[in-house]
């Protein structure tokens, strides 16, 4: 099923991927990569330019409604013409197929 039909399920804990999971999934969508951060664990990343202030926070704006809808909530950050996204399921201690699910509604919002 593609990640962009599935949601998150809350209810049911969430597993760590494994390595070669996740670079299946990476395929899905294009843009996203796997940094190390902070205590070393592994996000899922994806940074993405604008023109101006006004479409980074309308960007924002929309990603928050997909995000709430999921009860999955990533890292944000902004500046005046970018935003950098990084999803880490903290409950699990690494990325999970919530990452992935929400990156993929995500990246469907940038390729608009």
């Amino acid at each position: 099923m593609d990640l962009c039909e599935q949601h998150c399920q809350q209810e049911i804990p969430a597993t760590l991927l494994s390595d070669i999971q996740i670079e299946q999934y990476l395929t899905e969508i294009p843009g996203w990569k796997i940094l190390l951060k902070e205590n070393n664990n592994k996000y899922l990343t994806r940074s993405v330019k604008f023109k101006n202030y006004e479409q980074t926070l309308e960007f924002i704006n929309t990603i928050a409604n997909i995000i709430q809808a999921e009860d999955h909530h990533p890292d944000i950050c902004f500046g005046y013409n970018k935003c950098d996204i990084a999803f880490l399921t903290h409950s699990a201690g690494g990325i999970t197929i919530y990452d992935f699910i929400c990156a993929a509604h995500i990246e469907k919002i940038i390729s608009q």
